[in-house]
């Protein structure tokens, strides 16, 4: 896949599905849900204050009645009643409005209510990137702090499984580091790199080809790889971009969009459906984008 736009093609051949949104009464996912009504790949289920939702909708002249309303003013209530709806298969995914992130989550953690499946939940986010001959996966720029070895190689699961679901057969996985040498004694995250790329070797990541650690130069640019004499597979030619931790993560998420123009779309991976965690900060077009996204991410 070279464009976001591959994802929303993928997306209207599976759709419509039906999202459930936690506290929807937030102008700009009211328009990134009413484009993707229009594109025929959700219908929506709107959770939150009905008055303020319909005043948004009649200033954005939004047809509201293309939509279900269920009353709600708690967020933490709000992302329960969205699982619910999904755990009795009346929603296919979930997406976050103006409920604030902690209780968002928590829902989802919920052991009664929620979406988890025992795996680590990770953050993954697709890039567009203008220098870049395809898209590009960044995680976890969001979620997990300062994973483990562990940890790491479910968030590598989690991130190969959803390009499996956008018919990425077998993605080419970077782990990251400053330098592409081990280093136990002061770079201890190049040791994860090395043994996580033993672990994919050996069967213990499935479905991708992972190695490291790499330079972030290196894993994008053959050019670099080749001045440094790097023989790899992945080297020069990645699809997922594994972050040693959340600051990582998140600097270069800021940077691509900040200073590269780059397109995005991001979802929750590791839950029983595709969850859509957006920033208040995140354009209309990341929000529209990241809707189709979780419909491609679908099963079945």
């Amino acid at each position: 896949m070279k464009s976001l736009n591959d994802i929303l093609d993928l997306a209207k051949k599976i759709g419509p599905k039906k999202v459930a949104v936690a506290l929807a009464e937030d102008e700009e996912i009211l328009l990134a849900l009413e484009q993707a009504r229009k594109e025929k790949i959700i219908q929506g289920i709107l959770v939150g204050t009905k008055e303020k939702i319909e005043k948004l909708a009649i200033k954005n002249k939004i047809d509201i009645q293309k939509f279900e309303i269920e009353e709600e003013t708690d967020g933490f209530v709000a992302s329960l009643k969205c699982s619910e709806l999904i755990n009795r298969g009346e929603a296919d995914l979930m997406m976050k409005g103006l409920v604030r992130t902690a209780h968002f989550m928590k829902a989802i953690l919920d052991k009664e209510k929620g979406l988890g499946t025992g795996k680590l939940l990770s953050h993954v986010a697709v890039f567009e990137i203008p220098r870049y001959p395809k898209l590009l996966m960044i995680t976890d720029a969001a979620i997990n702090i300062s994973p483990s070895l562990m940890e790491k190689a479910q968030i590598i699961q989690n991130a190969v499984d959803v390009l499996h679901f956008l018919g990425i057969e077998t993605p080419l996985v970077a782990c990251i580091a400053a330098v592409e040498k081990v280093n136990p004694e002061k770079m201890p995250a190049t040791v994860d790199c090395a043994c996580l790329s033993k672990m994919a070797q050996r069967g213990q990541i499935k479905g991708a080809v992972v190695d490291g650690p790499l330079g972030l130069d290196n894993a994008i640019s053959e050019k670099s790889a080749e001045i440094k004499g790097i023989k790899s597979q992945v080297a020069g030619n990645a699809d997922i971009i594994l972050c040693p931790n959340i600051e990582t993560g998140n600097a270069i998420y800021k940077t691509l969009i900040e200073f590269a123009f780059a397109k995005c779309a991001a979802i929750v991976a590791g839950t029983k459906v595709p969850v859509i965690l957006t920033s208040r900060a995140d354009s209309h077009e990341t929000k529209f984008m990241s809707i189709a996204l979780g419909v491609a991410s679908c099963k079945g």
